[in-house]
């Protein structure tokens, strides 16, 4: 019964002493600043039991050595950042590593909210449409010079209106014949697949994907009955009314290419000098 009077560390005894409790073992005042305070950040000093510590991210300082780096203002009980490891109070942290907000030039205090685009900053309520100048808060905008837009005041100001739908196009779009389409707009006549990107051609004023154009308007082979495009600078062959791919015009009996060499009908054949000795 008398040991659990003793210290745990040096077993002096603590009848008549000051002691602490740490899990139900009794420690004197001096064993347990030795064992269990922490050291002051600023002076180095053992906090002792009867100083308050205060701690912050495992550091620890007196009270009186709680001072803000730059200004040297105690920051007990007041808000305070850290740098390095060095405590600031608000305004000097602000001042020295804030943003500034690109509007109205002042320092977006830490904690408050702030919008950011491109490397600038603003406070919520300066970043601002050009033309309505209410907040943009979460609302998608559009960047124009050094401007910003809402995108109905971007609409109504700037966005060309598609030749077809009538609405604005807001991003991307397609222009023909000098003339603004949406991507989703710019469509075949025939199948109605978005010409964008792909090849295409016109006739009387409406835009024809090749395959469609092909099977509407072009010559049909002689040979192999399938369309004859002749677009992009593709070669083929007409004679008499007819026409054939340079591929397929090709002797009936023997199949050597006719393309740039004599050749003699007989008929609806086509054929080559050699073959119409033997006929």
């Amino acid at each position: 019964m008398a040991d659990s009077y003793n210290c745990t560390e040096c077993k002096k005894t603590l009848y008549g002493q000051k002691y602490i409790l740490k899990v139900e073992n009794p420690y004197c005042v001096e064993c347990y600043e030795a064992l269990f305070s922490s050291s002051c950040e600023v002076c180095q000093k053992l906090i002792g039991c009867t100083s308050k510590d205060l701690s912050y991210k495992d550091q620890h300082w007196h009270g009186d050595c709680f001072l803000c780096i730059k200004c040297s203002r105690s920051l007990v009980d007041r808000p305070f950042a850290s740098k390095d490891k060095n405590p600031m109070c608000i305004e000097c942290f602000s001042n020295e590593y804030s943003s500034k907000c690109h509007e109205c030039l002042k320092t977006i205090m830490p904690g408050s909210k702030k919008m950011e685009h491109k490397g600038n900053s603003w406070h919520e309520n300066c970043f601002t449409c050009n033309r309505c100048q209410q907040p943009m808060g979460t609302r998608s905008f559009i960047q124009k010079e050094a401007n910003h837009y809402c995108l109905p005041c971007y609409e109504k100001q700037y966005a060309k209106q598609c030749v077809h739908c009538k609405k604005p196009i807001t991003t991307g779009g397609v222009n023909y014949r000098d003339q603004p389409w949406h991507k989703e707009c710019f469509v075949c006549i025939g199948c109605k697949q978005q010409l964008a990107g792909q090849r295409f051609t016109s006739r009387d004023d409406f835009a024809y994907c090749l395959d469609c154009f092909c099977n509407l308007f072009a010559k049909k082979c002689a040979y192999c009955t399938t369309p004859i495009s002749g677009l992009g600078g593709s070669k083929y062959i007409s004679f008499e009314q007819r026409q054939w791919h340079n591929d397929c015009f090709n002797c009936k009996r023997c199949c050597v290419s006719l393309v740039g060499r004599g050749f003699q009908t007989s008929k609806d054949e086509i054929l080559c000098p050699d073959c119409v000795k033997d006929f």
